[in-house]
């Protein structure tokens, strides 16, 4: 089992001659995932609740005269993968007209493709620790714009607090007095296209159906039974079905609800406390050895 960060740990404010900054990156869980349709750029609208948890990728962020360098440790990146945290750092030079560079090291916790955001997060980072370190050149704005430029998930990120998200995932509206879980993710070692399992959803949606989804989901934020939902679990879970046995050992386990993350594989269980979540996290554990378990709680 990965021990969890605690979830008050927050990098501290830099000054604005501070050469260097540590960032975390978390993790995301979606508690529900409704798709409500299709736009003409290929992009599917849905309604979905988003939950930042202590889960980190661990970036430290320094000043260079010129050039974005990025360094990897932790978990290995596939060759070739569009690495967007170079694409951030690029995004916020030319934005802010800065003509300077950045030494990026990262420590990656966050199973890649995994359903977890970790890619999202990173380039979130990335942007705020650059707009920090030199000072706020770029308004709150102007980062979310060049957040969604990057990925539906990433203005979320920017955010990292609860939130109802609406149209690609860039209308957020932050959840107030969001109730206190911890949560045990089990993320096999198995990686799932975002891509893939998007093109497999089936749209019936009426426009009251949309309406109704997003009436439920504002009312039954604190009824978790209500809640849970993905309309890419059946898809994934369908392709790999030992998947479902992990999602039965969370509820068997004492989880007050249990559903897959994204597009998957990863799957976690919400519980009451720290105490049934660690314990269920131990046992986990010994039964599933080819992938992660992480006990974790939730941000904001």
């Amino acid at each position: 089992m990965t021990p969890s960060t605690p979830a008050n740990e927050k990098p501290d404010s830099p000054s604005l001659n501070q050469a260097a900054i540590e960032m975390l990156a978390p993790a995301k869980l979606n508690l529900m995932l409704k798709i409500t349709g299709q736009r003409v750029d290929g992009y599917h609208e849905l309604v979905s609740i988003l939950v930042p948890v202590a889960l980190y990728d661990k970036l430290t962020i320094s000043k260079q005269e010129k050039g974005i360098e990025v360094y990897w440790s932790g978990r290995e990146l596939p060759k070739g993968q569009n690495n967007l945290v170079n694409r951030a750092a690029a995004s916020f030079f030319e934005k802010a007209g800065i003509r300077k560079g950045a030494r990026i090291t990262a420590i990656k916790e966050i199973p890649l493709a995994s359903g977890l955001g970790g890619g999202s997060s990173d380039a979130a980072a990335t942007m705020k620790g650059l707009n920090q370190l030199w000072g706020s050149p770029l308004s709150n704005g102007d980062l979310e714009g060049l957040a969604l430029s990057l990925g539906a998930d990433v203005p979320f990120f920017l955010l990292q607090r609860p939130a109802i998200a609406r149209g690609i995932g860039e209308i957020l509206e932050p959840i107030r007095d969001f109730p206190s879980f911890w949560y045990v993710i089990v993320s096999p070692k198995l990686m799932v296209s975002t891509t893939w399992a998007y093109e497999r959803v089936k749209l019936k949606l009426t426009r009251k159906e949309i309406q109704n989804i997003i009436n439920t989901s504002e009312k039954a934020i604190f009824n978790i039974s209500e809640l849970l939902s993905n309309d890419l679990e059946r898809i994934t879970l369908g392709k790999y079905p030992f998947l479902h046995s992990i999602k039965d050992s969370l509820i068997e386990l004492g989880a007050l609800g249990a559903l897959m993350t994204g597009s998957g594989p990863s799957l976690f269980g919400l519980f009451d406390s720290a105490e049934k979540a660690h314990e269920a996290g131990k046992i986990l554990t010994g039964q599933w050895r080819k992938g992660d378990v992480f006990v974790v709680q939730g941000l904001g």
